[in-house]
């Protein structure tokens, strides 16, 4: 095995056996209120949801506000944040309960989903 592949392997192990991250948050509502997520779901902007660039749809996240220390439990139902630096994009309801309209948050993954498409 050639010293790339190898040093590959060793940086996917050990991002994939990180459980907490940190990064920006913010949230989105309104606008796609009553549209179908990636996850082919309906998104609700009261639900406890988020959206993350690459973990599987189902997987469950503690998001804990890192100023008011106030943390929700959320389901990954879509695809994003957008925008450079940020790792989350929670849903209204969410990021509500956290008092975080664009705040830096850690991300403590709590089980993995099956990342299958539901058409709900």
């Amino acid at each position: 095995m050639s010293y790339l592949i190898k040093s590959l392997v060793i940086t996917l192990s050990i991002l994939l056996s990180a459980t907490a991250f940190a990064g920006n948050t913010s949230y989105y509502g309104s606008k796609f209120h009553g549209k179908r997520t990636a996850s082919g779901s309906i998104f609700n902007m009261n639900s406890l949801t988020a959206a993350h660039k690459t973990l599987p749809f189902g997987t469950k996240v503690q998001v804990t506000n890192k100023k008011t220390k106030q943390s929700v439990i959320v389901k990954i139902t879509d695809r994003g944040p957008f925008i450079r630096g940020r790792i989350l994009d929670l849903s209204k309801a969410a990021a509500g309960q956290i008092n975080c309209q664009l705040c830096t948050t850690t991300m403590e993954i709590l089980s993995y989903g099956d990342g299958r498409y539901r058409r709900e």
